[in-house]
């Protein structure tokens, strides 16, 4: 356990991606939002591992395997036999825009902090650099589940470990219940030292007028790093009292947006990690987000990342 304070350790779901091509058929892949990131920290040279739920099935093996293939580590990746993980269809519309189709509700990610071994899990995080979490995240678990990976935040942080947050609010994981999604947020955010949400988000579960105003709430909180994604716009950077607009630098016409804020947190916390200031590393997130954004799928093949 030697290297556990440089390891980051990405929580949540991975599923069983269907993405439908331009002939009709749909692609097998795999996917979720804190996934996406651990795999493209791990091409970016992080230390990094997933702590999710899995079943015994073929599927969860395939997953296992890609997060192996990937760099991503996976002794924090619990197999609940007789269960199989979540799964999802995408259908992408002509401008590169997503519609998703969820069935989840048996995943055994959702039960990550309940199971047997889940105090095995919270040693884990109290021992690394980094916990990398979303709203997503929070959405699975219930009150117990919550209760228990609060409380080990908290504890992290007591230890020195920085805690990385993107919003990721989607009303159907909440299943439309906004108080509770807010209830929850609140005390997510108690416990965070970089906030990475998207400007869309926040407007929605919040009311924020601008990403100004994103930023303002944030810091109440006590989060001296936040970074609010404009979609396709920019990025507002405020560090401490330090405020820049870092602008996406080239446009690009999107085949589809699947990860594209998974990878820009990829590429922003790599950056910081590597010494780069806030507005390098947002820039170095934009970068990284538009080639991610030219291609099918949540997770851009390899060799394409090499080219760039």
């Amino acid at each position: 356990m030697a290297d556990q304070k440089s390891r980051i350790v990405s929580i949540g779901e991975v599923m069983i991606e269907l993405a439908r091509g331009d002939d009709g058929r749909f692609s097998l892949g795999f996917g979720g939002d804190t996934f996406n990131t651990a795999v493209y920290l791990a091409r970016a040279g992080m230390n990094v591992a997933y702590a999710t739920g899995l079943g015994d099935d073929v599927y969860s093996n395939r997953i296992v395997d890609l997060a192996a293939a990937e760099g991503v580590v996976g002794d924090l990746i619990v197999r609940v036999p007789g269960r199989v993980p979540g799964l999802y269809l995408i259908e992408t519309d002509e401008k590169g825009q997503r519609r998703f189709y969820y069935w989840r509700d048996g995943s055994p990610a959702r039960d990550l902090f309940e199971l047997p071994s889940w105090g095995l899990i919270a040693e884990n995080l109290l021992a690394a650099g980094m916990i990398y979490f979303s709203g997503i995240t929070l959405s699975l678990y219930s009150n117990t589940g919550l209760g228990r990976f609060l409380a080990v935040l908290e504890l992290a942080r007591e230890r020195g470990v920085k805690v990385a947050f993107d919003s990721n609010y989607r009303p159907r994981g909440w299943r439309g219940d906004v108080a509770r999604a807010r209830t929850v947020y609140l005390e997510a955010l108690k416990r965070v030292d970089i906030a990475l949400p998207s400007f869309e988000d926040e407007a929605m579960l919040w009311g924020d007028a601008s990403p100004e105003a994103t930023v303002q709430r944030l810091h109440a909180f006590g989060i001296a790093e936040v970074v609010v994604k404009n979609a396709a716009k920019d990025a507002l950077v405020a560090y401490r009292q330090e405020h820049e607009w870092v602008p996406v630098p080239q446009c690009v016409e999107p085949v589809d947006t699947t990860a594209a804020g998974d990878s820009f947190n990829a590429g922003y916390l790599a950056a910081r990690l590597k010494g780069e200031t806030p507005a390098e590393a947002a820039r170095a997130a934009h970068r990284l987000a538009g080639e991610v954004v030219r291609h099918r799928g949540a997770i851009i093949p390899r060799e394409q990342r090499a080219m760039h």
